[in-house]
């Protein structure tokens, strides 16, 4: 039964992040397929997205301490990654980071839900709320993806993988108590990893590569679109 009620939340979070790609894919028709716009417009949307939805409910729910060693951690994991894998003269934001660091946001809260699975209190409608904040991700998640010309294909089993990843930590969590501590150096460590790779690889990257007008004209249109999933959400 459990594995059922797994399966079928994974389910709900693939549609979710489904119908926020489908949005970016939307907006991106918009601004005509610019790779420079839309990692602006991904940045702006990122940096919304931290401050208006993941960092207050972080600060609500987990450990100040914890959190900001997560992003100490997080921004390590990303410089050391950025100096071994990734080339420094690329112009193309990392979709592997943004990808790696929406997978860890989602263990948190996929352990959460395991943990109510078994208590008495478990609000469905809650958790299917919670599902459908995963909407501006897929959003994010499309954009990235779109800006820097990978295929579709790739996108869809990240999709998949993050569903996957979900329902897995569900499980994991109604078998496994894992502390608030460690939830929060996680959350933490996908914080630091969303917001530095938002800003360095999304935005200053191509401070000067496009008119100032246009920069700015991206930027507040991706973060504009935050607000509206929040008030939306």
């Amino acid at each position: 039964m459990l594995e059922l009620v797994a399966f079928i939340l994974g389910g709900f979070l693939f549609l979710s992040v489904s119908a926020g790609g489908g949005i970016a894919w939307f907006v991106s028709k918009i601004f005509h397929g610019s790779n420079e716009g839309l990692a602006l417009l991904c940045g702006g949307f990122l940096v919304g997205l931290l401050t208006l939805d993941i960092i207050p409910s972080a600060l609500k729910m987990y450990q100040l301490l914890e959190i900001v060693l997560g992003i100490l951690i997080g921004y390590i994991f990303l410089v050391a990654m950025h100096n071994f894998l990734f080339s420094s003269k690329s112009r193309k934001p990392s979709v592997y980071l943004i990808t790696l660091a929406l997978f860890i946001h989602t263990i948190p809260l996929s352990l959460t839900i395991g943990n109510l699975l078994g208590n008495s209190t478990f609000n469905v409608s809650i958790t299917t709320s919670t599902i459908l904040h995963h909407a501006p991700e897929g959003f994010a998640l499309t954009s990235a993806f779109l800006s820097q010309g990978k295929k579709l294909i790739w996108l869809f089993l990240c999709f998949v993988g993050l569903s996957i990843c979900f329902s897995a930590f569900i499980w994991i969590g109604y078998h496994v108590n894992l502390n608030i501590k460690a939830q929060s150096v996680l959350l933490g460590i996908s914080i630091g990893l969303i917001g530095v790779t938002s800003v360095k690889e999304f935005i200053l990257i191509n401070i000067r590569v496009v008119p100032v007008r246009l920069f700015l004209t991206f930027l507040l249109t991706g973060y504009l679109l935050s607000v509206l999933f929040h008030l939306w959400l």
